[in-house]
């Protein structure tokens, strides 16, 4: 694709990049098959090919409408897209650029503003969060439907893993999951402390900066990102062997700390680091699989369950087949899933940002995890955990929660 950037971008990082990507789109129109929110409105303009002519004429120095801004809204970055592009276009890149440049020269409806305030940050605070979800879970039965759905019941906490091992790993906690589903990181120690490694998390880091990120504060976000780098720097300097990450949502962000804070000459070496060793917690056992099959002998069959792959873990971090590789081997029968490409709708805030469309997409989402009759629903990011057992009555948990019960029979 041809490009002429306006001045106020030309040459700038942001103008480099958004200039790579949009030289590397042909137009073909692949990513619109595999788009979902395209499949839902019909529109060009809600599909990534033509977000991506908006964010070209925005970037070369058109008009900034509200229009503009509600297409970009409703994309999911879900970047099934950018597993589809035949030529490499990384979209979720040119996005990033593309949101913040608009968000600069439209302002938002005060009601916006004030929502995405709260959410950028109410959710990244662990002490605020903490609390305030605690409240919600104690008058749950209270709450008005909408709200009951975002608070999930609370569950009986797990014993802590044994500590003493050689190896080492360290645990992102993030910000919402510590009070949303704790048991989530208590399952993964418990899991890798049979296998001989701890697992735990390091004092101070937090929230991985992707709420503040697709919230339109990128510096938000990379001083996030460097609070997590300084927190678990000392842990790897001392033979921490990875980065463990049970919310593939948070996974995809640090994956992509490298090019967050690729222009930060105190940060750039150590964010490259930390992205090599950033893991999800599937990666890590599927490279243990000889003990994990020791641990997994002559144990009986399992129930069959449906596993929804979240968008970020399979289209974010590309990590494909290897969560459900270690649930067929624990003994779990896994029903067929139609369209397991497509998004569910939880996408960090969108549900809450875009309810009537995370909504359809949930209820598409569910039909076809359940046309199996699944005992259990298994999925590896707290958004989308939440944001399905909001819509079923069939249970849903973090598929590490199963193995790790499947593992204590």
């Amino acid at each position: 694709m041809e490009t002429h950037l306006a001045d106020f971008i030309r040459g700038t990082a942001d103008g480099d990049v958004a200039e790579a990507e949009l030289r590397k789109c042909v137009h073909c129109g692949f990513c619109t098959a595999t788009c979902p929110t395209y499949q839902l409105l019909g529109d060009e303009l809600d599909g990534p090919r033509g977000r991506i002519y908006l964010m070209k004429q925005v970037l070369e120095g058109a008009e900034v409408t509200e229009k503009t801004q509600g297409h970009l809204d409703r994309c999911l970055t879900c970047r099934s897209c950018e597993t589809t592009c035949p030529s490499g276009v990384e979209y979720h890149r040119l996005l990033d650029v593309g949101r913040v440049v608009v968000a600069e020269r439209v302002r938002r409806p005060l009601g916006q503003r004030l929502l995405r305030f709260a959410l950028r940050e109410g959710l990244t605070r662990r002490w605020l969060f903490g609390p305030a979800y605690r409240l919600g879970q104690l008058f749950r039965p209270l709450l008005p439907p909408a709200l009951k759905d975002k608070v999930l019941p609370r569950k009986r906490p797990l014993a802590a893993a044994r500590g003493g091992h050689a190896r080492r790993m360290l645990l992102l906690a993030g910000c919402v999951q510590p009070a949303m589903s704790p048991n989530i990181n208590a399952a993964t120690a418990r899991v890798l402390g049979r296998l001989g490694i701890d697992a735990s998390e390091a004092a101070g880091a937090g929230c991985c900066g992707a709420v503040r990120l697709h919230l339109d504060d990128r510096e938000g976000a990379r001083r996030d990102a460097r609070r997590n780098i300084d927190a678990w720097w000392p842990h790897l300097a001392a033979g921490a062997e990875a980065i463990v990450i049970t919310a593939s949502g948070c996974g995809a962000q640090v994956r992509d700390y490298a090019h967050l804070l690729a222009d930060d000459p105190a940060y750039a070496k150590k964010a490259a680091r930390v992205t090599l060793l950033a893991k999800d917690v599937a990666e890590v056992l599927a490279a243990e699989q000889a003990g994990l099959a020791a641990l997994l002998s002559q144990r009986p069959a399992a129930r069959r369950i449906a596993f929804h792959s979240p968008c970020s873990l399979q289209h974010g971090m590309r990590v494909r087949g290897a969560a459900e590789a270690v649930l067929q081997a624990a003994g779990f029968e896994l029903a067929p899933i139609a369209d397991a490409h497509l998004c569910c709708g939880s996408a960090g805030t969108y549900s809450l940002l875009q309810p009537e469309l995370a909504l359809r997409l949930r209820g598409d989402k569910l039909a076809n995890l359940e046309a199996g009759a699944p005992a259990a629903i298994a999925s590896a990011n707290i958004g989308c955990i939440a944001h399905l057992q909001a819509g079923t009555r069939t249970p849903v948990a973090h598929w590490i929660e199963l193995l790790d019960e499947r593992l204590g029979d």
